[in-house]
């Protein structure tokens, strides 16, 4: 009994928090900005933090215990719930359909989704994107299995795009935003009419039973500084150029496709992760069924 509940005890007493960020993102700018830092030290918290190059990287890193907070679009924690890591959904931003996208080079005849069929399809595996693109086939009538998909991150993603070496890539923003300006991508589809395309925010269950009222700070958090974002999209452009390497103006275009806001997890919400997740796994992309709402902060 007393090994079991000491990593939890060590977690308890611990004031650290230990957070999961991207380049782009509410924690991103958090983490700029120092606000985080500013509102836990009255509380004797320090904050740390740690950069993911994706959503599935960094939801491994709570299950491996690295961070305590994260943040991914809506597929990968369908995956990471599947393989036992002990995440907590507890906030979400507003639908965002037109954040991620089908993408083919400009001369490429491919004009239509249906066109797809027997083409080589880049994406990051377990990724937002990845259930983006189930829906696109099925819509156009064809099956998961009919096309040839290369499982890459975001960055080898954009060099087998840009070499020719597939045919299309489901990819989100801002690496999408780039493509267009710097290589003439034609969109096929974006997620207008077939997902949602949320961005979930979590916590581990460990730190949530251990410390529940430093999820509010968080949040708060999060939510101040996306209003301040929403106020001067040229300068927080700026900010995720710096950070991320992508030029401004491209940053720019691809927050014109989202809204900031911090929304709390609904059972409208949770269900959709649902149809997500048995559609994974009748895919068979995921070992077993889930039950999404027992990762859903009551």
């Amino acid at each position: 009994m007393l090994v079991s509940a000491a990593p939890s005890i060590a977690v308890a007493q611990e004031k650290v928090v230990r957070m999961g960020n991207q380049k782009v993102g509410a924690y991103a700018l958090m983490k700029a900005r120092g606000i985080l830092e500013e509102r836990l030290k009255p509380l004797g918290y320090t904050v740390t933090w740690k950069e993911f190059p994706s959503g599935p990287q960094l939801l491994e890193g709570v299950k491996a215990g690295v961070v305590d907070f994260a943040h991914s679009g809506d597929a990968p924690p369908i995956f990471a719930q599947a393989a036992g890591a002990p995440l907590l959904y507890i906030g979400h931003e507003p639908a965002a359909p037109k954040g991620e996208a089908i993408i083919v080079p400009k001369d490429s005849p491919i004009k239509t989704v249906a066109d797809l069929k027997g083409k080589k399809i880049a994406l990051n595996k377990g990724s937002n994107v990845h259930y983006l693109l189930v829906r696109a086939l099925e819509k156009a009538g064809l099956k998961y299995t009919d096309v040839e998909l290369v499982y890459l991150p975001p960055v080898g993603g954009r060099a087998a795009f840009e070499k020719g070496e597939v045919d299309a890539w489901v990819i989100w923003e801002p690496y999408r935003t780039s493509a267009e300006m710097s290589l003439g991508a034609r969109t096929v589809a974006d997620g207008t009419g077939l997902v949602s395309n949320y961005e979930f925010f979590f916590t581990s269950k460990t730190f949530a039973e251990a410390h529940p009222q430093i999820i509010e700070v968080v949040l708060g958090a999060a939510r101040d500084v996306y209003a301040e974002a929403a106020k001067d999209i040229r300068g927080t452009a700026k900010t995720f150029s710096a950070a991320a390497g992508f030029p401004e103006p491209v940053m720019e275009v691809a927050l014109s496709r989202r809204t900031f806001d911090i929304l709390p997890i609904s059972s409208s919400v949770i269900a959709e992760q649902q149809r997500i997740a048995d559609t994974f796994k009748d895919l068979g992309l995921i070992p077993a069924a889930i039950n999404v709402s027992d990762a859903a902060r009551k």
